[in-house]
């Protein structure tokens, strides 16, 4: 049965995380979700996989692999076009293609994708391991670091900057600190941080429109003709807004969660130091596992149906992709790292016409980080036990902070 369309609040007696909370009151932007996502996100797919929460407003959400997948890729019945946050956000503008449905959303998408193709992305594949090498070389003979702060979150930024936006690397840390505002619900200043985040696009888009052509994807957007039309000015801050929050919180949030798994399973580091020819495979397996894109709000065009519940028109749905990659009916013991799954059909970019468009990027950008990781950094641990660690987890999952020790290594001095 469709569920109600006014808020409710949480009656005062619920537990956060019990089965009456994940059945009918459950709140993606709860702290302590953030804490314990994986665990509650498995209570549901055993006992609500499809459940109605009375919480901002009222919505749906959306738990095993094959729902997910279905509601993923039926675009015409769960939109995009009118928002993907519940409730809807304080963005200034939408961010674009992703605000978007097929047809027009194709148009965006194809005009992106040109510019991240492996082809296209094999070329920064030794500027990055310079950038990986040099951010390393600054805490490597500490024998210690704040991991995020250190690498997770400037790694992303500086190879997106610097490689694919030709913006000034020097600004990466003020744009990266907007970013990271502006997705955080808990943030009092987040309407300020969107702002912010606009203002520099729009700042950046003058400065590109002032200078010589660079070939790249900036050029492409801000010359880009849409259905025989000239692109619209806020067309092209909307789209080089998605392309800085997907360059940017995703791929510090994978990194900050696969360091932490190398801590508590030293094993993992230990074989990929043995076989590097399994590095490829294991970005896989920890992209399934500590996936960074938590999931995604849709809302239904017309009323439908999943498992057996009837949904409403209008109404809001989150497809929790996090969950979908530890469905058991999809992955067996799908808690363990394993390299010798059959299959590995994990949802972490997304799928349906929303897929990431990055995705490349990202698997390069991790892959390169996790090679020179495990090779440089030796006996890692955590320096806080794991519970104390903290995560922005609403739509996207990224620790806030991770401090690590490990055996102090050399400096091995990359250029530039």
């Amino acid at each position: 049965m469709s569920g109600p369309s006014t808020p409710s609040p949480t009656p005062p007696d619920v537990v956060p995380l019990s089965g009456e909370w994940c059945a009918h009151h459950f709140d993606h932007r709860s702290h302590e979700l953030g804490q314990h996502l994986h665990e509650t996100m498995a209570r549901m797919r055993a006992q609500c996989p499809v459940a109605h929460s009375d919480a901002h407003g009222g919505f749906w959400v959306v738990t095993r692999y094959e729902d997910v997948l279905g509601a993923a890729q039926d675009w015409r019945t769960f939109s995009s076009a009118a928002g993907v946050a519940v409730p809807s956000t304080q963005m200034v503008l939408p961010a674009i293609p992703e605000h978007l449905d097929p047809p027009l959303q194709r148009v965006f998408k194809r005009l992106i994708n040109a510019y991240f193709t492996p082809a296209v992305v094999s070329e920064y594949e030794a500027p990055t391991r310079r950038i990986v090498t040099r951010l390393i070389d600054a805490f490597v003979e500490a024998g210690e670091c704040e991991f995020m702060e250190a690498f997770a979150r400037p790694l992303p930024g500086l190879a997106f900057f610097e490689l694919v936006l030709n913006a000034p690397p020097e600004e990466v840390a003020d744009v990266n600190a907007l970013a990271s505002g502006a997705t955080n619900p808990s943030n009092p200043d987040v309407r300020a941080c969107w702002e912010g985040l606009i203002a520099w696009i729009e700042a950046f888009v003058e400065r590109r429109r002032a200078g010589s052509p660079k070939g790249d994807v900036v050029d492409a957007v801000l010359n880009a003709e849409i259905e025989g039309r000239p692109i619209t000015h806020e067309e092209i801050l909307g789209t080089i807004q998605l392309l800085i929050l997907g360059g940017l919180d995703t791929t510090a949030g994978a990194l900050g969660q696969f360091v932490m798994r190398f801590a508590v399973e030293p094993a993992i580091p230990g074989l990929l130091r043995r076989r590097p020819e399994l590095l490829a495979d294991a970005v896989e397996e920890l992209l399934r596992l500590e996936g960074p894109f938590v999931g995604i709000g849709r809302t239904t065009t017309c009323a439908t149906e999943i498992d057996g519940h009837a949904i409403g028109q209008g109404e809001k749905v989150i497809i929790y992709f996090t969950s979908a990659n530890r469905d058991e009916a999809e992955f067996p013991h799908p808690d363990e790292f394993d390299l010798d799954r059959e299959r590995n059909r994990h949802l972490t970019f997304g799928a349906g016409p929303h897929r990431c468009a990055g995705s490349n990027l990202a698997r390069l950008n991790l892959r390169i980080s996790v090679s020179e990781i495990v090779r440089r950094l030796p006996d890692l641990a955590l320096g806080v036990p794991a519970e104390e660690i903290q995560f922005h987890s609403v739509f996207n999952r990224a620790p806030l902070a991770v401090p690590i020790t490990f055996r102090p290594g050399a400096r091995e001095g990359a250029a530039g």
